[in-house]
Parts: C-alpha cells; sequence; structure tokens
C-alpha cells in the first residue's frame, strides 16, 4: 500500500520538500548576471535542463521573482556555468539571502572572467559556462520558467574528452536531492540505444 500525497490537502508550501526530494537528482544551474547598474549576480537554480536542441535553448526556473530573473528581464542575457563536486562551498554560500545590489561574487571571493558573447561574466573555476540570450519566461504557478537561447559554450579544455565533448567524470557534476542533500557524481554505465524494433 503506498503513502498518498494530495497537494491540495497539505498547507501553502508543504509540498515542495516533498517534489524535491522526489525528482532527484536535479543538476545545477549556476546563473550568472549583470543588473541594469552593474551589479554582478550569482545564483544557483535546481530547476534547470534543455528546452530544445535546434535551436539550442536551456532553461532553469525561478521559484518566486528573484534577482536572476529581474537582471534578465532588463538586460537580456545570463551565463549558466556548471556547478561541480569541487565547488560545492561556494555554489551553496552564493545561495544565501544578500541582499539587493550585493555580488555574491564579490562577498564570496569567487573568480570570475569576461564571457565570449554576452556581458555576465563567467566563474573561472567552472569547466563549462553556457552563454545565453533571453528565449522567454513562461509564468507557471509561484514559479518563472527562464528560457534563454545559447549563443556560445565556453569549455575549459582540460575537461574535454578524447572525442571532444565534455568529460561528465572530469567535470564531476554537483546535483541538488531532497532536504539539504547535494549529489555527488553518480557510477556510470555505458548502454547503447536498442535499434528500431523489426
Amino acid at each position: 500500500m503506498r503513502t498518498v500525497f494530495d497537494p491540495s490537502e497539505m498547507p501553502p508550501g508543504g509540498f515542495y520538500p516533498l517534489l524535491t526530494a522526489s525528482v532527484v537528482p536535479r543538476p545545477i544551474a549556476w546563473v550568472s548576471t549583470i543588473s541594469e547598474h552593474g551589479v554582478v549576480n550569482l545564483a544557483p537554480y535546481s530547476f534547470f535542463s534543455v528546452s530544445s536542441s535546434t535551436p539550442p535553448v536551456v532553461q532553469f526556473t525561478s521559484v518566486g521573482r528573484k534577482d536572476s530573473l529581474r537582471n534578465i528581464e532588463a538586460t537580456g542575457e545570463f551565463v549558466i556555468n556548471l556547478a561541480t563536486s569541487a565547488l560545492i562551498d561556494q555554489v551553496n554560500q552564493s545561495s544565501a539571502g544578500y541582499d539587493h545590489g550585493v555580488s555574491e561574487l564579490e562577498e564570496l571571493g569567487i573568480a570570475s572572467e569576461p564571457s565570449e558573447k554576452v556581458a555576465p561574466p563567467r566563474v573561472v573555476d567552472s569547466p563549462i559556462a553556457i552563454e545565453a540570450t533571453l528565449h522567454q519566461v513562461v509564468e507557471v504557478g509561484n514559479s518563472f520558467v527562464v528560457m534563454g537561447l545559447v549563443v556560445a559554450m565556453a569549455v575549459r579544455p582540460e575537461f574535454l574528452a578524447d572525442d571532444g565533448l565534455p568529460s561528465f567524470e572530469k567535470i564531476a557534476p554537483l546535483s541538488r536531492l531532497g532536504r539539504n542533500e547535494w549529489g555527488l557524481p553518480p557510477e556510470v554505465r555505458l548502454l547503447d540505444r536498442p535499434g528500431r524494433p523489426s
């Protein structure tokens, strides 16, 4: 017999911990943006995925209207820096509720570098930076799905495999689980897709 949870019968916010403990692991978009006044913001978002391959569009969800979303709406640009196991403490610290107008990069001493095609900077120690321009924002309930058209991907060469693609083992991506749990890189199994059934 299963335990059934009905979101309509739970208190406000009560379904969120159940949902985030069930949809796991979730990769983290470490999003850098710039405000209208030139302040760089850096914040992690664990509702993150690919929306489209052609054209390449990535997405992350802001639960509530936060600085990252406001900055993207104002400037139309952002960078998703891949969060890795080696960066777990900095990623976690950047999730703190800093006041509007405070740069997490400066407060935490996180090194940045200029991006190739957008104004927000990249995180130096992140192996992959996905530079994007705003495609659209979709309001869903209490959240905002931010979709960005990928205009460049900057990959540090030491994180590329022999085939020229990023190496999962070298990247060691970080993920969010439920509660205060974080996921480290899982075991990898190689398995080819089956052909078309005859």
